[in-house]
Formats: structure tokens, C-alpha cells, sequence
């Protein structure tokens, strides 16, 4: 990214920032949890899925398991993972997804002492957790502030806007942290996709109403960039 191209994005990126307070002003996580554990979890689940579909999923999910020991229990026998499989089953991709999150509590009771890691590079070795899911569980639950979380929200919106030259999350979250001051790095990926859910769809909509396409026009016919 050139001098200027930088300078020039990190204007628009705050005009679109501040454009996303003034319609979302309170933001949060949709995903339903009580726990770090549970949040984990539940963003594990969300990987090609929908935080809604995952929330009905969860509802049943967090009163069979109840702790970290229950699903390291799940864990030990074939007959224990084949029906957490089931469990998870409506979430897409079960047995990678069940794989990973019985590898993870187990790595968390013997490694960690049955606590959730509060660090990236502890994180990061986790299966199943790559950098979106480490920055969720680390701003929400320890307010810790390691990166932007990517997701095909943020993508698309990236695009759209003209904020990156790229389409792959790790290369798209660089460039974001370079022209988001850090202080909105926990709130602008819950405010874009609450703007790609409810008000911005991939699908073309009226872009006259959209006050972040007056901040930048060309963004009216750039949809699934």
C-alpha cells in the first residue's frame, strides 16, 4: 500500500467508522454464552454457519455440557465423540468442528489448567482456533486488544469500501489495523456485520439509503467484489 493510497483509506476508513457508530451505536456479540468456554465453543461452531443457527444449536448444547470436564468425558470413547458428532451435527462440517473442539478442551485441561488461554500464541495452538476466533475470545472475555476479527462480513465490506487490496482474512486484517485506530479494533468487525445483516446485504439492495455509500459512491454498484 503506497503513502498515499494509506492516507487515503485510513481517511475513509474513519468517515465509514464513525458512519457505523451513529447507526449501531451499541454493538456486541450475537453469539449466546455464559462463559469463556462457552464462547469458545460457540465460535468454533460458527465457522460456515450462522450465529441464529448456532444460538438454537447452543441452547440444547450448553445444558448437556455443563463443564469442561463433560466434554472432555464426550472425548475419551468413540461412542462419546459420535454423539457429540450428533450433537453439533446441524452446525455444517460436524466432524471437523467436533474434532477440533474435543481436541481443545483436552488441550485446555492438560496444558492450561481447565482455563481458557488469555494470550494469541496460546490461542493459536488450540485446534480448530486461527486468528478470527483467538481475537473473539480474547477482546470479549479478557479485553485484550491482539488484532480485527475477519469475517466474510468484514471481507466483503473491505472490499466494497476499498480499504484493502486483498480478499484473504490475514492480509485484509493487516491492513485494517493500519488505518482503524486501535482503540476500535473490538467494535468495527460487530459493527460491520451488524451493517452487512441488517442493513447492506450481498445481494444488491437501495443503495440511496445507505449512508455509508455517500461516503464513498462507487460502493453503490460494487456488490460481491
Amino acid at each position: 500500500m503506497t503513502p498515499k493510497k494509506l492516507a487515503e483509506r485510513k481517511a475513509r476508513a474513519q468517515k465509514l467508522d464513525r458512519a457505523l457508530k451513529k447507526l449501531f451505536p451499541k454493538v456486541e456479540i450475537e453469539l449466546n454464552f455464559k462463559n469463556p468456554l462457552e464462547l469458545l465453543i460457540a465460535v468454533q461452531l460458527s465457522a460456515q454457519s450462522t450465529d441464529k443457527n448456532v444460538n438454537t444449536i447452543t441452547e440444547k448444547l450448553f445444558k448437556k455440557y455443563k463443564t469442561l470436564d463433560d466434554y472432555v468425558h464426550a472425548g475419551k470413547t468413540q461412542k462419546g465423540r459420535n454423539q457429540f458428532e450428533r450433537d453439533i451435527f446441524a452446525s455444517g462440517f460436524y466432524r471437523n468442528k467436533a474434532k477440533n473442539i474435543l481436541g481443545a478442551v483436552k488441550m485446555i485441561k492438560e496444558e492450561y489448567e481447565g482455563k481458557i488461554p488469555n494470550t494469541m500464541p496460546e490461542l493459536l495452538k488450540l485446534p480448530g482456533v486461527a486468528r478470527k476466533t483467538a481475537t473473539i475470545v480474547l477482546s470479549t472475555v479478557y479485553g485484550v486488544v491482539d488484532g480485527i476479527t475477519v469475517d466474510t462480513h468484514v471481507i466483503r465490506f473491505v472490499q466494497r469500501y476499498d480499504l484493502s487490496d486483498y480478499k484473504d482474512a490475514v492480509r485484509i486484517e493487516k491492513d485494517l489495523m493500519q488505518i482503524v485506530p486501535k482503540k476500535e479494533w473490538p467494535h468495527i468487525t460487530h459493527r460491520i456485520i451488524h451493517y452487512g445483516r441488517y442493513l447492506a446485504p450481498a445481494r444488491q439492495y437501495d443503495t440511496t439509503k445507505d449512508p455509508l455509500v455517500k461516503i464513498y459512491p462507487p460502493a453503490a454498484k460494487r456488490f460481491r467484489v
